[in-house]
């Protein structure tokens, strides 16, 4: 039970509502001042009829304006605020003593150190970190606020050490511990980029392989010039942020950057989409390279952009305009155009599936960004930077990745590259389940082998058993089409009383 009770400060009130409290046998289990006019008091439940007795004996204290139930005290709700607050920070936070020992730790932390809350409390702070001696910077004469590199189970961190100074009753202050934070290197770097408003695309691209290097190398170069580029590389392996990563970092960064995946226009409207329609001598619709004036449009998958498309495509970067759907007018386009695909594109043009004098004018620039399983020393390191960042999104404590799921990460194949990595993180993240570290079974990530592609790890059987439902349903499905003995035997190259006997060991007839 929680009363708030209205009235002017004066000395001895708290001593007369203890007296009435007193005459109901009520313990009072806390009580909170405040100085804008409220007193609050806790207590244990009492009954209705009590409470209806109690409550205008205390608005009858003197100074006492008004009484009314509420559902906490303030106290309770900066303790459990500041809770929530230590709970979802992503940094490791500690309280210590004046001693250096710790009184108050946050989840991370806990998960940091790889210890149970009982296990740290009131034990030395220097016990899991090295590399700054807690209870010396505490034991000094006037204790300053200091940042130090520290390091815990061979990791290390940015620790910034605050003070705590209360005031005594004469007007000083007396140390009564420190706060003390740690920060990964991955957060201090996004800090500083934030403080000085100075990020760019490509401080967001990770790169600790010599092959991510290079692409990088190049991408940054490239960028600088205006000219159509092409982005090839597999599903999966960041061709758009490339993209975005190369407008950002372009002399038209200050103007749109419009991203068109070409495999999701019909054919029907992707001239209408890309370069507008005019109906009787009215513009109904600007296009997508209208829209981006002065800016960079991204093609992705342009292998899969139509014919009529192509066509057009061809004469914008050939002359630098184009011609809205039913207009007359040239339209001039400042844009700078940026392609990326999974395809070979020149197979394709020797296939006629792909305008060849195109191709040769979207592939002035170009750069191939390696699969996951080319850069595998970017593997945990881009898992590090995914979980900090899902777990802060998330609201959820940081975790550390086991020593199996490190290999299994490093061994995985990763045929959806690092768009299948993020995904599996989040994933994992999402669904936490209060573990300190980050597991294989976690991540749910479907077997794979390279060469062979996804396959069942419940597989219950022989090899026998396996050929035999193979066989039976490759011939259902070719039956239909071929609806004789002789037919489907001359199919598959072996003599009809085979295919006889084994689409009567299959029961497979023709459907009536």
């Amino acid at each position: 039970m929680r009363l708030e009770v209205s009235c002017n400060d004066r000395v001895g009130l708290a001593k007369d509502i203890l007296v009435v409290l007193e005459k109901y046998g009520i313990n009072l289990i806390a009580i909170d001042a405040s100085n804008k006019g409220f007193l609050y008091l806790q207590f244990a439940e009492i009954s209705f009829e009590m409470l209806r007795e109690l409550m205008p004996l205390i608005r009858k204290v003197e100074s006492v304006h008004d009484v009314r139930t509420v559902s906490f005290m303030p106290s309770e709700q900066e303790h459990y605020a500041l809770k929530t607050l230590l709970k979802t920070l992503p940094d490791s936070v500690f309280s210590l003593n004046s001693k250096g020992r710790i009184r108050i730790v946050n989840e991370s932390a806990l998960l940091t150190l790889n210890m149970a809350e009982h296990e740290v409390l009131d034990e030395s702070l220097n016990h899991w970190v090295q590399g700054f001696n807690f209870s010396r910077w505490l034991s000094e004469p006037q204790v300053p606020a200091v940042a130090s590199r520290v390091t815990i189970n061979s990791n290390e961190y940015l620790a910034e050490m605050l003070p705590i100074y209360l005031p005594d009753d004469n007007d000083k202050t007396i140390l009564a511990g420190a706060v003390v934070s740690l920060k990964s290197p991955a957060r201090v770097g996004k800090q500083f980029n934030a403080l000085q408003n100075q990020t760019t695309g490509f401080d967001n691209v990770l790169a600790v392989s010599d092959k991510m290097k290079d692409v990088l190398k190049q991408a940054k170069r490239m960028a600088q010039l205006d000219a159509p580029l092409l982005i090839t590389g597999e599903t999966g392996t960041g061709k758009e942020l490339m993209a975005r990563a190369s407008h950002d970092a372009s002399m038209r960064r200050e103007h749109p950057f419009i991203a068109i995946n070409c495999a999701a226009l019909p054919d029907s409207v992707a001239e209408e989409e890309l370069f507008g329609f005019v109906s009787n001598g009215q513009v109904v619709k600007r296009g997508f390279f209208e829209e981006a004036k002065g800016g960079t449009v991204f093609l992705d998958e342009i292998a899969e952009m139509s014919k009529a498309a192509q066509v057009k495509l061809l004469r914008l970067l050939q002359d630098g305009a184009f011609r809205r759907m039913g207009g007359d007018e040239e339209v001039r386009a400042d844009v700078r155009i940026i392609c990326s695909t999974q395809k070979n594109l020149a197979e394709l043009c020797q296939a006629g599936e792909f305008r060849e004098d195109l191709y040769y004018r979207i592939h002035v620039l170009s750069y191939h960004m390696p699969s996951l399983r080319e850069r595998k020393v970017d593997v945990i390191p881009l898992t590090e930077m995914f979980l900090e960042h899902y777990s802060q999104q998330l609201s959820s404590p940081l975790r550390r990745i086991s020593a199996s799921c490190r290999d299994y990460l490093f061994t995985y194949a990763w045929p959806g590259n690092v768009r299948q990595l993020k995904n599996a993180i989040f994933r994992a993240v999402s669904m936490w389940d209060g573990s300190a570290e980050l597991t294989v079974e976690q991540l749910k990530l479907p077997s794979y082998a390279e060469g062979f592609g996804y396959f069942d790890e419940e597989f219950e059987g022989t090899l026998d058993e396996a050929m035999k439902e193979y066989e039976a349903n490759l011939l259902r499905r070719l039956y239909p089409a071929y609806p004789s003995t002789r037919q489907l035997a001359k199919k598959l190259g072996v003599s009809h009383t085979a295919i006889a006997n084994k689409l009567r060991d299959y029961s497979i007839s023709k459907k009536r």
